[in-house]
């Protein structure tokens, strides 16, 4: 039997004269799924996370098209080269529309993934040569890549075979359809909130789009419809609220009842990422952590609500944490949270500038804090991402009922030990002071929270921030634990060891055991001077001008091609 050429050697022939060329080929578009660090740090930039610094591109006058970066084709041309040539008549037409239906699915991720970030692209559908006039074309309109991008998504999802993948690690319909909801809802939502556009001269125009939202918005409830009917896909949940969760994130395997599509990383294979050395760092990382402000939002675990308590900003650690959805527990350390070997680990301020260090994606072996050999698979697409596209979208478009409501958000909060979680009767007004004070809609309130509290850390927050058009969150104050003291020593997870002072300045006799955070009053400052919230980067100003929800594209490019333009404040 004549064998296939190595992968790196494959000819044209080869590539598309089988179903096996086929795979091989194909295998090829899944480089460009994001690995794990991609994930879990992409949400550095957001409205919940503290870092180490202000990224510069919400900082005053702080970013220019000089340090853009991001605008790589070669992704494209490969899937165009593999849809120009998937045309063998010795391959049975379903089998090449399958795989035709996975690149185009891809080539739906890229033009999703270009057009989240820059706005309208070039559309195309064609690998080019160099001497090709079209290198050289200017920005194409929203509406003709995102049609583009529709259209793809629906061959794939009407070609791509259904057969579930137990090892979550393939493209099948219902990862297809999983992925549209998600598609359609960005874009949805984005033209439904943002009254302009921007031409193909790069300028942001008054150009209203919201008429076709409700378009974008079936779209996506139909694609979400069709996952949770397929039956394939359920919310994980053996009746263990404390662990469930957090399990999604830690295990080896991806969890095959929820995870529709992950990044899998193996032991045997000696295939690693480095969530524990980037969350356990002082130095490699850039100790990423919640905010105050966000922790407020999760709910109590009898359904109440944490920020109707009039004294919810001056609760100590040990006691705020208490009570709460389990979800918080196991995102962040509280309590008496222990590692492997048994020692206790409260939030240790060598990793954490807030007091709310997240553990979602780290391997309780301490040994792998120093060297990046976590083995467990990281999430791309989860069942519980589908419920909440299914309610935003239901939602957005005015028909969301209680009994959505039972089969989405109630699930997802039954699931994190959160009883009374009833279709909500008011509007939160915390919600609406620090987040969305444009939304007086009760449900669409509590899904928004939902969605951040459900997807923390997982990629989506800077996204959703950017269709909200809620870009003021970037901007807001980086908050931390309450300290009822400065230059006392405190105990924060309640096991009768001191674990942190803030203090003016470390002194020369240390408690063992205890980190000192020096509050200069400056870039790290209490709310009411000596007590109050901690307040970290103070001293940095922030901005988010109307520029800024179309990241710019990158100078050196337009120097290339003089028909590409960015928006003139840029």
């Amino acid at each position: 039997m004549l064998e296939l050429s190595p992968l790196d050697k494959l000819t044209p022939s080869e590539a598309f004269s089988s179903e096996r060329g086929l795979i091989l080929y194909t295998n090829s578009f899944y480089n460009a799924l994001p690995d794990a660090k991609a994930i879990f740090s992409a949400d550095q930039l957001s409205d919940y996370a503290s870092v180490n610094s202000v990224s510069t591109y919400i900082q005053k006058n702080g970013f220019t098209p000089v340090q853009a970066s991001g605008w790589a084709w070669s992704d494209l041309r490969n899937i165009n080269y593999f849809l120009e040539n998937n045309k063998n008549p010795n391959v049975p037409v379903a089998i090449r529309n399958n795989y035709t239906g996975i690149a185009r699915l891809f080539r739906a991720f890229f033009y999703y993934n270009m057009v989240k970030k820059f706005g309208p692209v070039p559309w195309y559908n064609k690998s080019l040569t160099v001497d090709d006039p079209d290198l050289y074309k200017g920005r194409d309109t929203r509406s003709l890549v995102m049609d583009s991008v529709l259209a793809d998504l629906n061959f794939a999802v009407a070609n791509i075979k259904d057969t579930k993948d137990a090892t979550s690690s393939t493209i099948t319909r219902v990862v297809a359809q999983a992925f549209k909801s998600r598609v359609c809802l960005f874009e949805g939502t984005f033209r439904k909130y943002h009254k302009e556009n921007v031409n193909n001269t790069g300028t942001i125009i008054n150009s209203d789009l919201s008429a076709s939202s409700v378009t974008w918005l079936n779209e996506a409830l139909t694609a979400a419809t069709f996952v949770m009917e397929s039956g394939k896909y359920k919310l994980y949940n053996t009746g263990n609220p404390d662990k469930d969760y957090r399990a999604l994130f830690t295990t080896e395997n991806p969890v095959s009842d929820e995870v529709l599509l992950a990044i899998t990383y193996k032991n045997s294979l000696l295939k690693y990422h480095d969530a524990n050395y980037w969350f356990t760092s002082p130095t490699y990382g850039p100790r990423m952590s919640l905010r105050k402000s966000f922790v407020n939002t999760y709910l109590n675990a009898d359904g109440t609500r944490f920020t109707d308590q009039n004294n919810f900003n001056s609760i100590q650690f040990i006691t705020e944490t208490a009570n709460r959805d389990r979800r918080l527990e196991q995102t962040i350390r509280v309590g008496l949270y222990k590692r492997s070997d048994g020692t206790i680990a409260p939030p240790d301020f060598n990793y954490t500038y807030t007091g709310y260090q997240i553990k979602k994606y780290t391997l309780d072996d301490k040994t792998l804090d120093a060297t990046p050999k976590n083995y467990n698979s990281i999430p791309v697409i989860r069942y519980a991402e589908v419920l909440l596209n299914y309610a935003e979208a239901k939602a957005e478009l005015g028909l969301f009922t209680n009994t959505d409501w039972i089969k989405t958000i109630q699930l997802i909060r039954n699931r994190a030990g959160i009883v009374n979680s009833a279709f909500p009767g008011t509007a939160d007004t915390y919600l609406q002071t620090n987040y969305f004070p444009d939304i007086s809609n009760a449900a669409l309130l509590e899904i928004r929270r939902e969605r951040g509290i459900e997807l923390v850390d997982e990629g989506f927050r800077y996204d959703d921030l950017i269709r909200w058009k809620a870009g003021q969150l970037f901007t807001t104050i980086v908050d931390g634990l309450y300290v009822p003291q400065k230059n006392t020593v405190y105990d924060l997870n309640g096991d009768a060891k001191p674990d942190v002072a803030f203090v003016d300045a470390v002194p020369s006799t240390k408690v063992a055991g205890v980190v000192y955070v020096v509050v200069n009053g400056t870039s790290t400052k209490l709310s009411n001077g000596t007590s109050g919230n901690l307040i970290t980067l103070a001293n940095v100003e922030t901005a988010f001008p109307e520029r800024n929800y179309y990241y710019p594209i990158p100078q050196a490019q337009i120097v290339l091609n003089p028909n590409l333009k960015n928006h003139p404040s840029w």
